[in-house]
């Protein structure tokens, strides 16, 4: 049974960063920029806080469930943060890669994404809910070690192909870090985009 729960989680969240988001872009940015062994110490740090964030969240979710403001909070804190980082990358987008990066840059870089992370809020509100009101998992302290782990490894697991296709795309076809990372800014800007519009509508036409 601890067995199945821990799939449970590792297939929930390997489904869940499937999707482009903040942490796989950055992900690949990093592997592009840095090379696999940067982004494998990204992935590894990145992976601890997500088994503390999915812990936490399934906990609070029903006390997050009722803040009625939440999902408005969210939605700025993507802005500002997919800005950020559009802004970053499109600075940076000119500066060839360099060798000399610290691992611990890339530790608290996955440490720091690892804490700033709101679009796993609803997400593991959502679905954490789900199952457990499906009887899918109980909510017992170890069952939701057991299952935060699995989302732990899911988020390792996903990330880790992330990288090794990013790192496999760029040797196959020479792609220059200039193009990725203006793609990668240019992402970043419509995400950021998409989350006003979707603040603008609900302030003027809900």
């Amino acid at each position: 049974m601890m067995f199945l729960t821990f799939l449970l989680g590792l297939a929930i969240n390997f489904m869940g960063y499937i999707p482009p988001g903040n942490i796989n872009l950055t992900l690949v940015q990093i592997a592009i920029n840095r090379g696999t062994k940067q982004a494998l110490y990204f992935i590894i740090a990145f992976s601890c806080i997500e088994f503390f964030f999915t812990w936490f969240i399934i906990h609070a979710a029903n006390w997050l469930a009722g803040q009625i403001k939440l999902d408005i909070i969210i939605d700025w804190v993507m802005i500002v943060l997919f800005t950020t980082l559009a802004l970053v990358t499109w600075i940076n987008r000119k500066k060839a890669p360099t060798t000399d990066y610290s691992k611990y840059d890339s530790i608290k870089y996955g440490i720091v994404l690892g804490f700033v992370n709101p679009m796993q809020i609803p997400f593991w509100m959502i679905c954490g809910t789900y199952v457990i009101a499906h009887g899918w998992i109980t909510t017992g302290t170890l069952p939701l070690i057991i299952f935060s782990l699995g989302s732990a490894a899911g988020a390792f697991l996903c990330l880790f192909i992330y990288s090794r296709v990013a790192g496999y795309f760029q040797s196959k076809f020479e792609l220059s870090t200039r193009a990725i990372n203006t793609c990668i800014a240019a992402l970043f800007f419509a995400f950021a985009l998409y989350h006003i519009i979707k603040q603008l509508q609900l302030l003027f036409w809900a």
